[in-house]
Parts: structure tokens; sequence; C-alpha cells
């Protein structure tokens, strides 16, 4: 079975690409279907070749079951005193060469980028915050182009997360 390749233009937002060989050579289910689990702690470059930190989480949306967003956990020491940036899927790369994943912006531009603390995250399902966020990257939005301004991307679940982390009120 063939899948058709999507390139830049195309109307359908892609998730993250994949380069180097490991599709031709994976025994298993990577690198095109993987456990989120096992892609927290990789490596992430970005374009001028910088490691910039690792992945910490990766965010799904629960209603429409795609990655909304990866984590990127940079500078602290053993996770003490870092800096965290939401990164849009469709900004990364995974490079199954070199075993990480590429960002599409350079590490200057990451530097300047929206971040917050562990303890004081956004409010991930708020439309205005997840379009300013794949503007910054230049990234379509994962939920739909232009309607990211009109559309409420997790829709009424928003109301019920709390600290934009994901996790329902009791």
């Amino acid at each position: 079975m063939t899948t058709p390749v999507q390139t830049a233009s195309s109307t359908r937002t892609p998730g993250a690409r994949i380069v180097g060989k490991g599709a031709a050579t994976a025994q298993g289910p990577g690198p095109d279907v993987m456990a989120a689990a096992t892609l927290n702690g990789n490596k992430v470059l970005s374009t001028d070749g910088h490691e910039i930190g690792k992945v910490k989480d990766i965010m799904l949306d629960i209603r429409t079951g795609r990655v909304a967003y990866a984590v990127l956990s940079s500078g602290g020491f053993l996770g003490v005193g870092d800096r965290l940036y939401a990164l849009p899927w469709n900004a990364l790369t995974l490079d199954t060469d070199r075993k990480c994943f590429v960002l599409s912006v350079s590490s200057q531009h990451l530097k300047d980028a929206p971040g917050f603390a562990n303890d004081d995250w956004p409010a991930m399902a708020d439309a205005g915050w997840a379009a300013s966020i794949h503007d910054y990257y230049g990234s379509e939005p994962y939920w739909g182009g232009q309607r990211a301004v009109l559309h409420d991307p997790l829709g009424e679940m928003g109301d019920a997360l709390e600290g934009g982390r994901g996790e329902l009120r009791r």
C-alpha cells in the first residue's frame, strides 16, 4: 500500500516529516508509527546544528486524535531551571540517521520564542495562543489553516482542562 506524499503547498497539514534510512531498516512499527513515550527525551537540533533541548512531552488533541505539540525542555540542569516551549508537531523533522528531531528554526529564533516555566503552563486549548505559536514557527495549524483565529481547536474541552497540561478538573 502506498501513501500519498504531501508537499508544503498541500491543503492538508502534514505531521512531522521523517528523513533518513530508518524507515527502510527499522524492525517493528517505527518510524511511521511509534509510541509517544519512546520520543520523550529525544534531542532536538536547530537548523543551524545546535542541540537546543529535548522532547519533554507530546501533547495530544483528544478530540481529533492528532498530535498538537511537542514540549521542548531547554536549558537548566536535570529538569531544574529549564525553559519549556510548545513546538508545533509539523515544525519538526524526525531524523532517523541522527536519532533526533530537527526544528525548522535557528537556535536564536528559539531563544526569542515564547516559552513557559514547568509550574506555569499556558492554556494550550486557547485558540489565540495556539495560533500565535504556529505563526511564530511559520507552521500551518494542525486543525486547519486560517480558521485558527475563528476556531477553538479543542472546542469545549478547553473548559474542562486545568493549567493547559491536559489534566481534567475533579
